[in-house]
């Protein structure tokens, strides 16, 4: 409800909440996969309406056509994007973005027979060889053991650098969302959920996940962070002493 946000090109946004804050609704509505009930999504100066290769979007469970290669899932995107490069131009930048996921190897297999690590890699490469002005990662690590998530992390932060794609990343996992982020966004709790707090992530790129746990300023971020979750663990309105008990105001916060 009221969500208000202005995202920088080549900014990086976190979407972090608990489950029912509408952090996916926020990113499908992005992506034009959902109605809007007022107002509207902007971008470059035009309206978002339904769904279009410029907002390319990684789902949580890798969404591959079983049948076709790794390399002929990303193709059928990038043939509709680029109609008028060769067929060989086209090829380059498949295979570009497959190598660049670490699957210069495997770009010929059945994506039946990749694993589901392998597959999500197949997913972010796909979604970056269209050359979206926006990237949307929808939980993309969700399903992963927690060794392949940090893995995939690290392919994502190599390739987003190469790129700099204006992107917003939904996710559940604290030490992830400051990873990735620019700006880290908190929901508040839905039924009315909106945007209860921005906290800005001034640590230095390109991050690593070792670089990040050796930085000094990384706690306080993720305490920061672990304290507005703690806050809305319970309910759409915490209490606070201060106000002798009574439900905190709800914050709306815009750029």
């Amino acid at each position: 409800e009221n969500f208000d946000l202005k995202i920088n090109r080549g900014e990086f946004i976190s979407l972090i909440g608990h489950s029912g804050c509408g952090k996916s609704t926020v990113l499908t509505m992005a992506a034009g996969l959902n109605p809007i009930s007022k107002g509207a999504i902007r971008l470059d100066g035009w309206n978002v309406e339904g769904a279009d290769p410029e907002r390319a979007v990684v789902f949580q469970s890798p969404n591959l056509f079983p049948w076709l290669s790794a390399k002929e899932n990303v193709a059928i995107g990038v043939d509709k994007v680029y109609p008028r490069a060769s067929l060989a131009e086209r090829q380059d930048v498949v295979e570009y973005y497959l190598e660049r996921v670490g699957l210069a190897d495997s770009m010929n297999k059945n994506a039946a027979s990749l694993s589901n690590g392998m597959k999500q890699r197949v997913g972010i490469a796909r979604a970056f060889a269209l050359s979206p002005k926006l990237l949307l990662l929808d939980e993309p690590f969700g399903m992963l053991d927690s060794l392949t998530r940090w893995e995939l992390q690290e392919v994502l932060m190599e390739v987003w650098s190469r790129t700099k794609v204006t992107a917003i990343c939904v996710t559940h996992d604290v030490d992830e969302a400051i990873l990735l982020a620019d700006r880290v966004v908190m929901m508040t709790n839905g039924p009315q959920a909106t945007i209860g707090k921005i906290t800005d992530v001034k640590l230095p790129r390109p991050r690593t996940r070792k670089a990040l746990l050796e930085h000094p300023d990384y706690y306080a971020y993720r305490q920061e962070v672990l304290d507005f979750l703690e806050e809305y663990e319970h309910g759409n309105a915490p209490k606070s002493p201060a106000s002798g008990g009574k439900p905190k105001p709800k914050a709306i916060a815009a750029e």
